[in-house]
């Protein structure tokens, strides 16, 4: 009898880990593509973000050189970075964004072959051309947005490069957490990763993919440090011993950028809504770009040229010297170089100049009302947050990309304070985010294409 029950001990336990180490291969399997695809990410981001620097350092050199010769680069800009974008990929226009969240939402049994419309490689090869063009050509735009087309692209690939015998990913999970890695391997922000595939693109409980999610980003935001080095995408600016006062400056800095970037997203979306409409050939979208890129070039040569490229070095100016205070005008040119520049039809995102336009609002109003220099920070700080916030309808990622691009962690309260109030603000604009009603464009379209 004892013979037979040890037997029967042997065979449970041999039955159990042979159940344990078939689960244990299932998760490995499993794993493995979103580690392969964030380590792809990490590298391409990289040297996307590279690049893109190239060519604002380019159009900074030609400038320093001759400044008239924006007459000639930016028309030239303009309409390259279109062309390319008409000719051989038309869903890498503008962000990239909005179409992560239409491949999200496609990312079904019937409709999933359309997903390839929006990621491919053919996307990631004229996204990061397109946009770094149009940003030697004095386009307004970002790498930011861009860079989460380009990691979910890689993250589809690597999904469709699956054997048949591996086990099945989910490919909504599989374009999330790509999403998430391409954004905390753009700015160096996990957990801003994390929150915004949470806040803007899962409609699922996360538990489901929680663990891939986590691993990605960080894999993704490792390599990317390995390549690039550890760094912070803004510094460290001081912020210290400022007082609770300045609580409200922020929320009236919050309230203004809420309203001015929820306008702007109007604007834009009106401007590209009148193009579709009028603008039926070729010819008649060449005059347009040529012509808005003559206005910017104008602008740039007899009045500023802070209208140009993705804001950085203004960001930069304002937070860490002196000259924290921009002058009046300058906030507008922030929106009108992206509303020209994001409706162009060429690649390019607007998370950067989000952040200038709502730093450039902070710096305004904190002279104004003549803060400190430390307080200027915080206050310029929660108008950048605030005005990606009205871009994005997404406060919580808004306060955390940038509270970990400065390593601000005392004022996370102050910046989530900015989000909520610019969230509340911008819904008196438009109820809707600029990246929800483009996903919204974006469906509408590859659906009339494909039935």
């Amino acid at each position: 009898m004892l013979k037979i029950l040890a037997l029967i001990r042997r065979s449970l336990k041999k039955s159990f880990d042979n159940i344990h180490n078939e689960q244990l291969k299932h998760n490995l399997l499993q794993a493995i593509p979103f580690w392969i695809g964030s380590v792809i990410t990490g590298f391409v981001a990289v040297m996307y973000a590279k690049i893109f620097a190239w060519g604002e350092h380019l159009l900074n050199y030609i400038l320093n050189w001759h400044l008239w010769m924006i007459f000639i680069i930016a028309p030239i800009g303009f309409v390259l970075s279109w062309w390319l974008v008409k000719e051989f990929a038309p869903y890498a226009k503008g962000s990239g964004i909005p179409q992560v969240m239409a491949a999200v939402e496609l990312a079904n049994p019937k409709e999933h072959k359309k997903i390839r419309s929006l990621l491919s490689l053919k996307i990631i090869v004229f996204k990061i051309l397109s946009s770094v063009i149009l940003v030697i050509g004095g386009g307004a735009v970002g790498r930011e947005g861009p860079t989460i087309q380009v990691a979910g692209s890689v993250f589809r690939k690597v999904n469709e490069y699956l054997p048949e015998w591996w086990p099945k990913i989910s490919k909504k999970n599989m374009i999330m957490t790509g999403a998430a890695a391409g954004l905390a391997a753009a700015f160096n922000t996990p957990l801003g990763g994390i929150v915004f595939a949470v806040e803007e693109l899962s409609k699922t409980h996360i538990n489901y993919f929680k663990t891939a999610l986590f691993t990605a980003v960080i894999i993704a935001g490792l390599t990317a440090q390995t390549l690039a080095g550890s760094y912070l995408y803004l510094g460290y600016p001081k912020t210290n011993d400022v007082s609770l006062i300045v609580m409200f400056p922020i929320m009236l800095v919050a309230g203004i950028a809420g309203i001015l970037a929820s306008q702007l997203s109007v604007i834009m979306l009106k401007i590209t809504e009148w193009k579709k409409r009028k603008l039926k050939t070729d010819r008649a979208n060449v005059v347009f770009l040529v012509i808005s890129a003559l206005i910017i070039a104008s602008i740039a040569y007899f009045i500023n040229r802070e209208i140009l490229g993705s804001g950085k070095e203004i960001m930069e100016r304002i937070l860490y010297t002196d000259e924290k205070h921009e002058e009046w005008y300058v906030p507008v040119l922030r929106m009108l170089g992206p509303a020209l520049s994001f409706t162009s039809g060429g690649a390019g995102g607007i998370f950067a100049p989000a952040l200038t336009a709502g730093a450039t609002v902070g710096s305004v109003i904190s002279g104004f009302i003549d803060l400190s220099p430390n307080e200027t920070n915080v206050v310029v700080l929660g108008g950048m947050v605030a005005f990606l916030t009205g871009i994005t309808r997404a406060p919580f990622t808004s306060a955390i990309i940038v509270l970990e691009m400065t390593d601000r962690h005392s004022l996370i309260f102050h910046l989530m304070l900015a989000g909520m109030v610019s969230s509340i603000a911008s819904i008196l604009v438009s109820r809707r985010s600029l990246y929800d009603l483009i996903k919204i464009s974006f469906l509408e379209e590859i659906r009339r294409e494909k039935d």
